[in-house]
């Protein structure tokens, strides 16, 4: 667990309106990424940096266990132009604690994380907390994904 600072971002991507309560998240969630996947959504990303996925939480009516939006996407140069059917963000950027996860991401990886660090006292900010899938999570069994919280 590092503290960081992070720079102000720009993403355009997909998105849902969810919650953790009665499991929503966990049905919800599936289906954006098996959108992402399926529908090459990716590829249509105009302006993108580069090619790391973020899973990025936001929004939150309050916490973890209220409603919040699930974005994914990549971040962008600018938000002037937005496909149909996707979303663009700004985010403020800020400090950040970091969780750096390593393995299997079929075997429940990144959830498992997110269930220790919802019980851990972090002094959050609910801002915008979100996963970062680089080049060197594209090997599902082997990979290293990266978790940063926003704090105060």
């Amino acid at each position: 667990m590092d503290k960081i600072k992070i720079e102000p971002y720009k993403v355009i991507g997909i998105s849902v309106r969810t919650t953790n309560e009665n499991n929503q998240a966990a049905k919800d969630i599936p289906v954006l990424w098996e959108k992402l996947m399926n529908e090459n959504i990716l590829s249509k990303i105009p302006n993108k940096i580069d090619n790391t996925v973020y899973s990025i939480y936001t929004d939150y009516e309050k916490d973890h266990t209220k409603p919040y939006t699930t974005l994914l996407g990549c971040k962008v140069e600018n938000l002037d132009t937005i496909p149909e059917g996707m979303i663009g963000k700004s985010f403020s950027g800020g400090d950040y604690v970091k969780f750096t996860v390593n393995g299997d991401l079929t075997q429940g990886l990144v959830i498992n994380e997110w269930l220790k660090i919802w019980e851990m006292d972090l002094d959050r900010i609910f801002t915008a907390d979100f996963e970062s899938y680089g080049e060197k999570a594209q090997n599902i069994s082997e990979a290293e994904v990266d978790i940063l919280i926003a704090v105060k």
